[in-house]
């Protein structure tokens, strides 16, 4: 087995917001969803104490492989601190996190949407409550899992801070992509191609110093708005890129727990 680098200082950074009861959730690690060249590619699944099944489950959606990120990073994402922090708050909250590992991004956060609904009795998840969430880079991984011929219909979808599509003849999204090294699945798909019947929550940093990631945002918004696509745009005004870990501030708090409100709306059916 290879040896890992030190952990990057980002990995190891926690949400600004915590509630009662997080650290404590109870984790089963890594379950095997699927192999890839016969290494065993797993899911941690955070789930609630109280023993009551099943439940809807949210899952972190990772578009960046792993063979690139734990050289790089130290870890794999689904280790990151954040994102740690980000399935105990979901699983305290009364749902299931689920966070996992992969080699070919786009591929496998599908693989693990369809194992998760093939398994879910043995996972304690209700089939047709699961949702994704994503951030950042990760976010065309997991908008793919949106379009009209997605192989597992989620319910619902939390992106915050994210590249979206490319339109009108530019190509920010791919020249994200290329820099930063992350997949891409929605190269040439259009807004008509995303499904109108999944409701869809979107935060903005008003100050991200990415270029053009709001412009792709702006422009989704937009073109959501005028499909009339269930869409819920929420903008952090003073709020840097990767707010809900480097913005300690009341209103990154807000939008991290209006993010959980929209999951418990749509999974659970109460605020």
């Amino acid at each position: 087995m290879t040896e890992r680098p030190p952990r990057h200082e980002t990995t190891l950074r926690p949400l600004v917001y915590r509630i009662a009861g997080m650290e404590s959730v109870p984790v089963r690690r890594n379950v095997v969803y699927r192999a890839h060249r016969g290494r065993p590619l797993g899911l941690d699944v955070y789930a609630p104490r109280d023993g009551r099944r099943p439940l809807p489950a949210v899952i972190f959606v990772i578009g960046y492989s792993d063979e690139g990120s734990v050289p790089r990073l130290g870890c794999p994402f689904k280790e990151m601190e954040s994102y740690v922090n980000w399935a105990q708050l979901v699983a305290a909250s009364g749902m299931v996190g689920i966070t996992y590992t992969n080699v070919e991004p786009a591929a496998d956060a599908h693989a693990v949407i369809a194992y998760v609904a093939a398994h879910a009795v043995e996972l304690g998840v209700d089939a047709r409550r699961i949702a994704v969430w994503a951030c950042s880079g990760n976010v065309p991984v997991a908008l793919s899992t949106l379009l009209v011929d997605a192989p597992v219909k989620v319910t619902c979808a939390a992106f915050c801070y994210g590249l979206m599509l490319d339109v009108a003849g530019t190509t920010y999204v791919a020249d994200a992509a290329k820099a930063f090294g992350f997949d891409n699945p929605c190269a040439g798909r259009t807004i008509d191609d995303v499904a109108t019947d999944v409701p869809l929550f979107v935060a903005r940093a008003g100050r991200d110093a990415i270029a053009h990631l709001n412009d792709t945002i702006d422009a989704f918004v937009a073109r959501s708005l005028a499909r009339n696509l269930p869409v819920t745009l929420v903008n952090h005004a003073d709020g840097p890129h990767a707010f809900d870990v480097v913005d300690d501030s009341e209103a990154s708090r807000e939008i991290i727990r209006d993010i959980l409100r929209f999951f418990r709306f749509h999974l659970v059916g109460r605020d």
